[in-house]
């Protein structure tokens, strides 16, 4: 244990820093001062129900400051905008950090859960339109309010992110004196690949009078491989409720509270290729099964899209999404544009 311990120390102390795995959608930089930061999503979304509809909006529209103050603390704060997203301006992400070690932040405040690799990819960096199903359904509410110590890099063997958390979500505060825990921790064994793990669990007061809180266990693997002009990421996420779960979030609408115990799973792999610096096809197969415990909750979505790269600040994406059912397939696939510009 003793030279497990020198080993971590030694791995935190000598891995030589560039950018640092914040929680944000951006790091503040010292000779940056103030900096005014965001991006704006519009989209145009085409739905083949039995009702067809198509319709323009904004996916996203935020904008945000961040700075550091001398000397070792930076602060972040992040205003969602879009009507669309929230239905009202929405303080989304907000936090003050301790940065003199870059191996060894604290951050608190307002943030994203340290939890997979989709969730922790900023949303201005996704690789298709939407996050999948079982990240959006497992990962609800994606932010909270708490502590987090995070250290290490794009560049660095190892990356952790450790948080305690109130468990209800962004603008909540906690209704019980246990705080849900949080933990993530990737490995970067080769140049080309970096296999990562997550964890959760966490307490909820009950909505039942009398009754025992809620529990909540989440657990996740990946995988993020680049080689060439080939770029392949791959997730799993499993998770287990007991007294009541929730449906919703993310990109598949408001989160709702549902009564029972449930033990959910699923998956996503999706590859890409670079043709040019500036066109990138995309092509995205997952699986998510809402209730292991019974038979015909499976749903499958494959999603074909192309990334235009117009510039550093300007993307384009197309995506097409063909989704199954079983055990009876549902009139549902999608098909979607957005533009996205960062500033």
């Amino acid at each position: 244990m003793k030279n497990l311990m020198i080993l971590l120390a030694a791995v935190l102390i000598g891995a030589l820093p560039r950018h640092t795995y914040a929680q944000g959608c951006a790091e503040p930089s010292a000779d940056e001062g103030v900096r005014v930061f965001g991006y704006l999503q519009p989209q145009f979304d085409y739905n083949f129900s039995e009702d067809e509809m198509g319709t323009f909006k904004f996916n996203r529209m935020r904008i945000g400051v961040m700075g550091t103050i001398p000397y070792d603390f930076s602060y972040y704060a992040l205003l969602e905008t879009s009507s669309f997203a929230t239905g009202d301006v929405f303080l989304i992400d907000a936090f003050v950090s301790y940065t003199r070690f870059e191996n060894f932040k604290i951050s608190m405040g307002s943030f994203k859960k340290p939890f997979g690799l989709e969730l922790s990819t900023p949303c201005s960096g996704l690789n298709t339109i939407r996050r999948t199903k079982v990240v959006n359904e497992l990962t609800a509410p994606n932010r909270d309010l708490g502590l987090m110590i995070l250290g290490g890099n794009d560049q660095s063997l190892f990356t952790y992110r450790v948080a305690i958390m109130n468990g209800n979500g962004v603008g909540e505060l906690d209704d019980n004196n246990f705080k849900d825990l949080y933990g993530r921790v990737t490995i970067k064994p080769t140049p080309f690949m970096r296999i990562g793990s997550s964890g959760q669990y966490g307490k909820q007061t009950s909505s039942v009078a009398d009754a025992p809180e809620d529990e909540r266990w989440r657990l996740g693997a990946d995988v993020d491989l680049k080689m060439g002009h080939f770029w392949i990421q791959s997730e799993y996420v499993y998770g287990k409720d007991v007294g009541s779960y929730t449906t919703g979030g993310g990109c598949d609408g408001d989160i709702q509270l549902q009564q029972g115990s449930v033990t959910r799973d699923g998956f996503y792999v999706t590859g890409m290729y670079n043709v040019t610096d500036k066109i990138q096809p995309v092509i995205k197969y997952e699986q998510y099964d809402n209730n292991r415990d019974e038979s015909n909750n499976l749903r499958q979505v494959t999603t074909l899209g192309v990334n235009y790269f117009a510039n550093d600040w300007t993307r384009l994406q197309l995506n097409y999404l063909y989704a199954t059912e079983d055990p009876e397939e549902i009139k549902n696939d999608m098909l979607m544009f957005q533009v996205q510009v960062k500033f």
